[in-house]
C-alpha cells in the first residue's frame, strides 16, 4: 500500500520519492489549493474511498495523510 500512496503523490504533485517524508502542504508549488484537491481525488480513486471534509482540510503533509488513511482502514506505513 505504501508504494501506491507514494506513486499518487509523485504523479499528482510531480515530486521525487526521496522528498516525500518531509513534504507538506504548500511546501512545493504544485501542492497549492488546486493541487491539493487533485491529490485528494487521486487518493480517493486509488484507494476507493471518499474523504470526509474535515480529513481533506487536515491532510497537511505526506505523514499526516498516512494517519488520515488509517481512519479508513488503509495502512500505508
Amino acid at each position: 500500500m505504501i508504494k501506491k500512496y507514494q506513486k499518487v503523490f509523485c504523479e499528482t504533485l510531480g515530486v521525487k520519492q526521496e522528498d516525500l517524508k518531509t513534504l507538506k502542504y504548500q511546501s512545493v508549488e504544485s501542492w497549492d489549493s488546486v493541487g491539493h484537491m487533485g491529490l485528494i481525488a487521486a487518493l480517493e480513486d486509488e484507494f476507493g474511498i471518499m474523504f470526509e471534509t474535515d480529513d481533506i482540510i487536515d491532510f497537511s503533509s505526506f505523514e499526516k495523510g498516512k494517519e488520515i488513511l488509517a481512519k479508513y482502514n488503509i495502512n500505508v506505513r
